[in-house]
């Protein structure tokens, strides 16, 4: 496709950089500068206090749209919106609104003959069937684990019976979609990790043997309290064992007042987000990376869980629970071992057996390639392509 005759590609999402080096998760916008190539790509988002409505960044138009005033739009960042709306229902109150304004936008911007890629269902699908166009549907796992409601579960439906094609981003998200669809299979694609250039080895670093890591947002689904909680049974047998949890979100606060109750937080420290950039330093400095994973309450749980894909990148051994969305991953490397959800006794004997014989089960360089062969971001962003120039193909202008 010529500079001259490509087509417009139009993103919608709810979670996307609000600056270049944000900390916020970048997995949208990573794909998306990675299409400019094929499509003029327009990202379509909610704006966020201190960002530019307008801007570009890496060859992406982003349009952030307004939706409260500044200090209220606070509906995305630091936790998801699931995650804002159970704590804070008061938040319901900006949803019509953001809703509103990101069908507004994208209807304002929309090319005749272009092309939509929705990432959730909830409310970016509802906005791209709406419009009109073909789109790409993208689910990765709270807007379709969660929401069970009799009116969410409908809008679920109606938005993937309207989708072109339906991605999602591992295969235990499949027979979810199957059921709701009523019979289309999903294609699994995940989204990506560099593995060529940031999440790699690096043998200059040397690990600190009893270094315990957690990255990701504060959110029940993360079983960041089910970490805390064995951390005193791993402390009995490896004194020296310290933690760091690097990231933030809503159960920051009663996260550190359980590190407190448990006589536990000398040997815990919350260093808060940190930019993706600088991620591969703690991840090549751990003798761990821990993701107890678990079903939160509400039903979301793990779609994916990139941050595996970047530790065992960066040569670090992980322990992780065992619910379906990461057995994508773990499949692939000796270097990732599993314990059952919400086990905590299992968790803390993990973590103590991995601190204690540190030369075991560490991912090994062929480990690391084959994870590059299906998570790294030149596969990854390929096989965006392909689905959406097929997609581009079959549309005529109206």
């Amino acid at each position: 496709m010529t500079e001259t005759n490509r087509k417009q590609l139009l993103i919608l999402a709810t979670t996307y950089p609000r600056w270049q080096g944000d900390h916020e998760p970048g997995f949208v916008h990573e794909l998306a500068k990675r299409l400019t190539h094929c499509f003029d790509v327009v990202a379509v988002v909610p704006h966020a206090p201190g960002a530019q409505c307008r801007e570009n960044m890496d060859g992406v138009t982003v349009l952030r749209y307004r939706y409260a005033p500044e200090r209220w739009e606070t509906l995305v960042q630091e936790g998801g919106i699931t995650t804002h709306l159970r704590r804070r229902p008061w938040k319901w109150l900006l949803v019509p609104v953001f809703f509103a304004a990101q069908w507004l936008t994208a209807w304002r911007v929309a090319s005749r003959d272009g092309i939509v890629h929705a990432h959730w269902i909830i409310l970016p699908g509802l906005v791209a069937r709406l419009l009109r166009r073909p789109f790409l549907l993208t689910s990765h796992g709270a807007d379709l684990f969660a929401l069970r409601g009799r009116l969410a579960l409908w809008l679920k439906r109606w938005v993937l019976r309207g989708a072109a094609d339906i991605t999602v981003v591992s295969k235990a998200m499949a027979p979810l979609v199957v059921s709701l669809h009523g019979g289309a299979k999903p294609i699994i694609a995940p989204m990506g990790v560099n593995l060529a250039d940031r999440f790699t080895p690096d043998p200059t670093v040397s690990r600190e043997p009893e270094h315990l890591l957690f990255v990701g947002r504060l959110v029940e689904k993360k079983g960041v309290d089910l970490l805390l909680a064995a951390l005193p049974a791993v402390l009995k047998l490896v004194p020296q064992a310290h933690l760091s949890i690097v990231g933030h979100g809503p159960l920051e606060d009663s996260l550190k007042a359980q590190a407190v109750r448990l006589g536990v937080s000398a040997h815990v420290t919350f260093t808060g987000p940190v930019a993706a950039a600088e991620l591969p330093c703690w991840y090549r400095r751990a003798a761990l990376f821990i993701a107890p994973f678990r079903e939160a309450e509400s039903g979301d749980q793990e779609g994916f869980g990139l941050v595996l894909v970047e530790a065992l990148g960066c040569g670090c051994p992980v322990v992780t629970s065992d619910i379906p969305a990461v057995s994508d991953v773990v499949a692939l490397s000796r270097g990732a071992s599993q314990v059952p959800a919400e086990n905590v006794t299992a968790l803390a004997e993990a973590i103590s057996e991995r601190l204690l014989h540190p030369d075991r089960l560490v991912p090994s360089q062929e480990e690391i390639e084959k994870l590059e062969e299906r998570f790294g971001w030149g596969v990854v962003a390929a096989r965006y392509v392909t689905l959406l120039e097929r997609l581009s193909a079959a549309r005529r202008p109206s």
